[in-house]
């Protein structure tokens, strides 16, 4: 039996499909070279963004298209867009055969089963009471690794779908996020990312609960990461400005492993926009975060999401998120056109923006972003950076790929590794991740707004 699975949204998603790959290997499914060739589909979903929908309905065509060809294939839905719509999905699409939230992977071979008897579709979209970090998982990458602190969100921005999605927020104990990392460590992993939708929120929800004495706050989680041997770097996401503590920053400061890179998310320099969308802080208090990261991590490369349009955006409002932009210095930046996602405060908004006006406003943030990080790449020309290789360069030419602690894509010739003058591509180009250390020293010899470019030395 083989599986063929696509993964669609964040960072989160595709530590959930490492799960889903999981479960199913466990129980006999094996991966497909493509989605013809598969006895089972399954699309683990993103409802945040118009756009991530706008492509799944595209593949479900496909899956449509294969399932008349082959009736006992059997089409699985999961993910956000599953949980938001749950049993009205078999009505939209008929030819789907399972459906189930994200807190639900641990019960898709129950569900494959039941479906595969027939003839009603079998779904679950309640929470599980196994949590999702227990269920085995398939990694992609040898060396780098997700680690979930938490799951959900109690935040409620007006245009975000993620709390309806994912639950409220609810913290793992720190010995079993402590316990797993220790396992990746021994298993070779060298790179970790915490991950959570509000990661910097980590232990505050077992505030005051039975129990909850073990519990430390997120620099406190990262302080017992960092003491893990073998574990060179660590990154998390996502932060929130609003939980954003003086304690993390001094963590980003002073925790070895803490890779000098924050993505904090901003959405709009209106503070008039920002309490439209249920953020919880001002422009002040955002430039003020960031004013005290630079000056506690001064190499620090901080990224962030940006919000176009938003209902009742006006032209000043814009044109404080453009002078925030630059105040700021964003290294870069995800950058999205208002998407109105059902169920959501916003999406009943008045006060749309009109098509042409989004259009030219977006344009003018890209400038500005890819401006301002193709100056502040330019500036590590001629410097020497600690690299993890993560496999052959999409440029080919015989190059690697590697990443800075601070999230620098870079393409890299490097040295050869055995006497007959070969390099790690060479010697296995069909390896994921090439032979030779997986830590480098690579010296930048040109930059784009969003690669660097240099050799091993």
């Amino acid at each position: 039996m083989f599986y063929h699975l696509t993964t669609f949204g964040c960072q989160m998603n595709d530590h959930d499909s490492e799960r889903i790959r999981g479960v199913l290997e466990e129980h006999g499914w094996r991966p497909a070279v493509d989605a013809e060739a598969a006895d089972l589909l399954v699309f683990n979903t993103c409802a945040v963004r118009e756009g991530a929908e706008s492509r799944l309905e595209g593949r479900l065509g496909e899956a449509r298209r294969i399932k008349r060809g082959k009736p006992g294939l059997l089409v699985a839905l999961g993910g956000c867009v599953a949980q938001r719509r749950q049993e009205d999905i078999f009505h939209e699409l008929p030819f789907i055969d399972v459906a189930f939230g994200p807190q639900n992977i641990g019960q898709l071979p129950v569900l494959l089963e039941r479906a595969a008897e027939g003839p009603s579709p079998a779904y679950a979209f309640e929470d599980n009471p196994v949590p999702s970090a227990d269920l085995p998982a398939v990694r992609v990458e040898r060396r780098r690794a997700w680690v979930q602190a938490m799951s959900g969100c109690t935040n409620y921005c007006s245009y975000c779908v993620v709390p309806h999605v994912r639950g409220p927020e609810r913290s793992r104990p720190p010995d079993e996020i402590e316990a797993e990392v220790a396992r990746l460590a021994a298993d070779g992993v060298i790179e970790i990312t915490v991950l959570g939708q509000n990661v910097n929120a980590y232990g505050l929800d077992r505030r005051g609960a039975s129990g909850s004495g073990s519990f430390t706050d997120f620099a406190g989680l990262l302080a017992r990461l960092d003491a893990i041997e073998g574990i060179e770097r660590i990154r998390f996401t996502t932060s929130h400005p609003k939980d954003l503590s003086k304690r993390l920053i001094e963590a980003m400061r002073d925790l070895p492993a803490v890779c000098e890179h924050l993505h904090l998310p901003v959405q709009s320099g209106s503070t008039r926009i920002l309490k439209r969308m249920k953020r919880g802080y001002t422009r002040g208090h955002y430039l003020g975060l960031v004013e005290k990261l630079r000056t506690e991590v001064p190499d620090l490369a901080l990224t962030t999401d940006i919000i176009v349009g938003f209902p009742g955006e006006r032209e000043d409002d814009f044109h404080r998120t453009m002078t925030l932009a630059e105040a700021c210095a964003f290294d870069g930046a995800f950058t999205f056109i208002f998407s109105a996602r059902p169920g959501t405060e916003a999406a009943e908004m008045p006060g749309r923006v009109p098509e042409v006006t989004l259009k030219r406003r977006m344009e003018e943030l890209i400038e500005l972003v890819q401006r301002t990080a193709d100056r502040i790449n330019q500036g590590l020309v001629g410097r020497e950076l600690e690299v993890l290789v993560e496999g052959p360069s999409r440029a080919g030419e015989g190059q690697l790929r590697g990443r800075t602690r601070n999230n620098k894509i870079v393409n890299f010739r490097p040295l050869p590794v055995d006497a007959d003058g070969k390099t790690q591509t060479q010697l296995d180009a069909s390896a994921e991740e090439p032979a030779g250390p997986p830590l480098v020293t690579v010296h930048i010899e040109s930059a784009t707004s969003t690669t660097l470019k240099g050799r091993q030395v």
